[in-house]
């Protein structure tokens, strides 16, 4: 009786398996071994081991100059207990170029690479513009069917544009739902395919109506940049921003089964080497007196667009609504590289917050918080 009862229960799971794998859920297995089964809810700061990645080559690190006030001023208890309540792995100040406070937490360190979530994106939308700048892509307003002719088969799809994807205002029908595992961003973090994955998306409107933040539109601009450079995003990262910004190490960008770099998250790097990207900016895109980005193109990243309300530009969260102006790097529990230009600073935070409360419009309550404290801290 028992074995009977048994071997039905084998065929109903084989025949589950089966159902899954066809209708396009496969990935939820490889997600299920990389969280878990390693004792994780979801997607963390340290799961780049577990995923293909490519390498984001350095060759001469060159180390942060210490301010003379490096680690002397204790934060205050608020900036602590925020810290440490939102389960904090790194805290970053850099004041006027040089580094006066550094700190972490839970056993991360100056050398723990700890996963940019979607910080990236705004990676992704530097080497358009630096592919911009070199002639291999001509235009922001170019056409993504330009690049993959099967999008002019689409309802709308044939008039998405770069620059489109980079605003976030692409207008694919993509929910941005971290949490329910049968929707798209799932099926593109652990799935083997970022092309089956995002190509796959219909539209719901005319790109260039609405803006909504999708994965999905910075994988597509992903997909363009590089097929439009020749080489992998990670090489071209590495020869046009990490070695000419002397990073201190290499860093992983993750990847699918085929090398594509997931490029609307994923960049694994340590917190010194993210306040350099940060820095980049607050210099206008000079480094060494190397100008290394285009200023007009920076100058597009940071302004806010009407259709997100004024909070977001091309990868740039923005808030010029604080007396404290300031634009950033955001990414999923709480990753942040923030630029203030009038006080001449960048701050970095890393951790695992995952009840990001984000009452701002979509803007994290954390970053104003901080971004107020330590500038009355530092200033």
């Amino acid at each position: 009786m028992w074995l009977i009862i048994l071997q039905g229960f084998l065929i109903i799971l084989i025949i589950a398996v089966i159902l899954i794998y066809i209708l396009g859920y496969g990935y939820l297995f490889n997600g299920i071994s990389k969280t878990y089964l390693r004792g994780k809810s979801s997607a963390n700061i340290d799961d780049g081991k577990f995923f293909s990645s490519n390498i984001i080559a350095t060759e001469s690190p060159k180390l942060w100059e210490e301010a003379s006030e490096y680690n002397k001023t204790e934060l205050p208890k608020n900036i602590v207990d925020d810290l440490i309540h939102s389960n904090t792995a790194s805290f970053l100040v850099v004041k006027d170029g040089k580094l006066i406070h550094e700190q972490y937490w839970n056993g991360y360190n100056q050398l723990s690479k700890t996963n940019s979530f979607s910080m990236a994106k705004a990676v992704t939308v530097m080497l358009l513009g630096k592919a911009l700048e070199e002639g291999k892509i001509k235009n922001i307003n170019a056409k993504f069917s330009d690049f993959f002719e099967e999008f002019n088969d689409k309802e709308f799809g044939k008039d998405l544009t770069l620059k489109n994807l980079a605003q976030m205002e692409a207008g694919l029908n993509w929910d941005e739902n971290y949490k329910n595992p049968f929707l798209p961003n799932a099926k593109a973090y652990y799935g083997r395919s970022l092309m089956r994955a995002t190509f796959s998306r219909k539209f719901k409107q005319n790109p260039g109506t609405k803006f909504e933040y999708q994965s999905g539109s910075t994988q597509l601009l992903g997909f363009a940049v590089r097929k439009a450079i020749n080489q992998s995003l990670a090489s071209y990262l590495s020869e046009k921003f990490w070695i000419p910004l002397g990073m201190e190490q290499n860093a992983e960008w993750s990847t699918d089964e085929s090398g594509m770099e997931k490029t609307y998250c994923c960049i694994h790097s340590n917190t010194r080497d993210f306040a350099k990207v940060g820095q980049l900016f607050l210099d206008n895109g000079k480094v060494d007196g190397q100008q290394i980005l285009d200023p007009d193109f920076i100058e597009k990243m940071k302004t806010p667009t009407q259709k997100s309300g004024e909070i977001y530009g091309m990868g740039f969260w923005i808030n010029n609504d604080n007396p404290i102006k300031h634009y950033y790097f955001l990414g999923l529990q709480g990753q942040y590289i923030i630029m203030i230009p009038e006080h001449n600073m960048v701050i970095v935070r890393t951790g695992s917050y995952n009840n990001l409360p984000k009452t701002d419009r979509g803007r994290p309550d954390q970053v104003k918080f901080l971004v107020n404290e330590t500038v009355k801290l530092f200033q």
